[in-house]
């Protein structure tokens, strides 16, 4: 028995699979369970002690395409309030979109 090439060849199966909750290939179809985020389990996987892992998973390590825009968001919105009437710039106030 011999753990080397020949038994890479033998290899032809995946046991791994794309993840619905995470999108990683490390979803086991066997065990029908994501090991990076415990897919069917209600709560998402994290530990303590992968602190580094959990920091490159967070918000602000992809490209973060809804959180550029909204800054330029609240600029549009800023430059329309004196345009508005009376009535909307109240019901804003009110809502305490405006201040």
């Amino acid at each position: 028995m011999t753990k080397g090439t020949w038994s890479f060849g033998k290899r032809r199966n995946k046991s791994h699979t794309l993840c619905v909750r995470c999108g990683r290939r490390s979803f086991h179809i066997q065990k029908s369970c994501c090991s990076t985020c415990a897919y069917p389990a209600a709560r998402k996987r994290t530990y303590n002690w992968s602190v580094k892992a959990i920091r490159r998973k967070t918000t602000g390590t992809g490209r973060i395409r809804y959180l550029c825009n909204v800054p330029h968001r609240f600029k549009t919105i800023s430059e329309k309030v004196p345009k508005l009437s009376q009535r909307t710039r109240q019901r804003l106030h009110h809502l305490k979109l405006l201040f």
